[in-house]
């Protein structure tokens, strides 16, 4: 049975830290905190969350909301709503200590700090290569390059993706908008998550080359692994029995 919401004051960043927490905003003790990213996965993974009996204030779901902390169903859990590529350096840096991103960030950060056991299958698409769909691709011309101009918002995986291949990637990095660089001369490939890749198509950019499947992970600081193991396990095994529980069946329960 879940707890109702708590009464803590959450979100205002003017306000004292809740009981239990140190000083910088580390937690302490046996509260938690469950950092969680903005946009398309907090909606997707929001059924998922409400099975654990941690479900965040119904305004955390609310894009207009400008809190960003959130009380849950479980009085010694909080939620945080941040960037998605920001999750993983709540998590790694202790200010959370578990966390749901993309496979796609760990990759990119690859923090030693994080340790990720759980793959929740949610949000997947796909790290891709992509160029003006009006051009050949042929695998055997980039064998002959030595260097290539690359747009993207993930740097570390894009060069060791053409390292690997013996090409120097020189990169410009883009936070949005990758489309519009091989179109404005910026680059001759952009480096981007795809989906069902109508956004390239749109902008007359074909995909040519997979770099790595993305999903979404549950991510644990390994130090709060270490400094409250029950704690972490209890909120590690709500989450695996949540995501083994049809969606109908917890519906009826």
């Amino acid at each position: 049975m879940t707890q109702p919401f708590s009464d803590r004051q959450t979100g205002d960043t003017s306000c004292p830290a809740p009981a239990g927490h140190g000083a910088g905003g580390h937690a302490t003790g046996e509260h938690i905190v469950l950092a969680l990213p903005k946009g398309r996965i907090l909606k997707a993974v929001a059924p998922l969350i409400a099975r654990t009996g941690m479900a965040p204030a119904p305004e955390c779901l609310e894009g207009d909301s400008r809190k960003l902390r959130f009380a849950t169903q479980d009085p010694l859990v909080d939620v945080v709503r941040v960037r998605s590529f920001d999750v993983a350096t709540f998590v790694a840096s202790g200010g959370a200590q578990v966390g749901i991103c993309g496979s796609d960030v760990l990759s990119e950060f690859d923090y030693p700090e994080i340790y990720a056991p759980l793959d929740l299958g949610i949000g997947a698409c796909r790290i891709a290569v992509a160029q003006a769909a009006h051009l050949p691709h042929d695998p055997q011309e980039w064998a002959r390059w030595s260097e290539v101009r690359v747009a993207t918002k993930y740097p570390a995986i894009t060069r060791r993706f053409f390292a690997a291949r013996g090409i120097n990637a020189t990169i410009v990095h883009l936070h949005g908008a990758m489309e519009l660089a091989p179109m404005l001369g910026l680059s001759r490939l952009i480096v981007d998550l795809v989906d069902t890749g109508s956004t390239l198509r749109a902008n007359g950019l074909a995909e040519v080359e997979t770099i790595a499947n993305v999903s979404s992970r549950v991510i644990i600081n390994r130090t709060a692994l270490k400094t409250q193991p029950e704690r972490i396990a209890a909120i590690l095994g709500r989450l695996r029995t949540a995501l083994s529980t049809p969606l109908s069946t917890a519906s009826n329960a």
